[in-house]
């Protein structure tokens, strides 16, 4: 694992550090809606200059740039301060996995939507009895002529109010082993038989959802992969979603743990020192761990269960900063406008959403270890 830049990839840095510098666009402003159509701008104006599926092949409309220009993409952000794409799912997994998987129809109808934000993707993977078994999961879709009609309900969708797309996973064969019963759908949101509720986190904010689908109608034309060949599909998504996120997420723990030193550098408490020497030196081999998956990925390889390491880690790092930047600050960090007050209320979540470290480890376990199941 070569960490050494290449002149390219260093002009490409310049060059990326002097745009962000000329277009950034400033504060995000508070508030779903008016955050939203910030982040939808800041997509548009990246998908313009060539940027917003910056891996992406060309032939999709993305710059077919390398995996190492991504990681510098991500980390020049990250230092910059510049908010995130709104289409984020879109981008790193409904568009890949369409990539992968979607028939060239599929492809020409759905990709270019995702790169201009002009369509918002969603994810309709957990139910409220099938998060961490995932397979077991009861939302069923009936074939009825040239549709399927699909009845069940989904919770914890990320930004399904503002999504046009569901990357939806349903059962179409009873008969069949859990696994192997399952289509992935891409479902249209705005349409009867399709109700969205939102799911109000501690910090007041409602990111999340439930789906709530009674009657909905999917066209066979949006079947991915193959009628009861989802888990397949799904598992493109989930690889897909955790190495898509693992660099973003590095980067911005490493901006978070300059911010937390700026503030602790007058400390002389040992253990305060000690505290954030531990978690310097684990964000570190997070970051590391991001290149390796990347320098796998540039080899030809599909992202890997390694990736649910990378998850596993970033939460725990995320977890252990804020609390002790809670702990450092005192009384002061209990100010509902106070930054770190905010960051450790979400990152409370950070151990459930998107895999759940006790699922994580298992995955790690099984996967990358190779243990035997208990």
């Amino acid at each position: 694992m070569d960490l050494t830049l290449s002149p390219a990839e260093e002009e490409f840095r310049d060059t990326l550090r002097a745009w962000i510098a000329d277009n950034h666009p400033g504060k995000e402003p508070e508030g779903d809606e008016a955050s939203f159509a910030f982040r939808r701008d800041w997509q548009r104006k990246l998908n313009e200059r060539g940027w917003a599926g910056l891996t992406w092949p060309e032939a999709f409309g993305g710059a077919g740039a390398t995996q190492i220009e991504q990681a510098i993409l991500f980390e020049e952000f990250a230092a910059a301060r510049a908010p995130q794409m709104a289409n984020v799912l879109g981008l790193t997994m409904g568009g890949p996995t369409v990539i992968a998987h979607g028939t060239d129809e599929q492809k020409a109808r759905f990709l270019a939507p995702i790169l201009s934000a002009d369509e918002m993707w969603c994810q309709g993977f957990s139910e409220p009895e099938s998060g961490s078994d995932l397979a077991s999961l009861k939302t069923k879709a009936v074939l009825d002529g040239d549709a399927y009609v699909v009845t069940g309900q989904k919770v914890w969708t990320t930004y399904a109010h503002h999504s046009k797309w569901c990357m939806l996973l349903a059962r179409t064969n009873a008969d069949a082993p859990k696994h192997r019963g399952l289509t992935y759908f891409l479902m249209d949101m705005e349409q009867e038989g399709v109700e969205i509720r939102p799911l109000v986190q501690i910090t007041g904010e409602a990111e999340f959802n439930e789906l709530f689908i009674d009657g909905a109608r999917i066209p066979v034309e949006n079947v991915v992969g193959g009628v009861d060949n989802g888990w397949r599909v799904a598992i493109t998504t989930l690889m897909h979603e955790r190495a898509g996120l693992a660099f973003a997420l590095q980067a911005r723990v490493q901006v978070a743990l300059s911010e937390l030193a700026d503030e602790l550098k007058g400390t002389k408490d040992p253990l305060v020192r000690q505290r954030f020497a531990q978690i310097a030196i684990e964000a570190q081999v997070l970051r590391l761990l991001a290149y390796r998956g990347l320098t796998s990925t540039m080899k030809g390889g599909e992202p890997g269960p390694e990736g649910s390491l990378g998850k596993w880690l970033w939460a725990d790092i995320n977890q252990a900063l804020t609390t002790l930047a809670m702990d450092v600050k005192g009384p002061a960090a209990q100010l509902v406008d106070d930054t770190w007050t905010y960051r450790f209320l979400r990152a409370r979540a950070n151990s459930i959403e998107g895999g759940t470290t006790e699922i994580l480890k298992n995955i790690v376990a099984e996967r990358v270890l190779g243990l035997p199941r208990a």
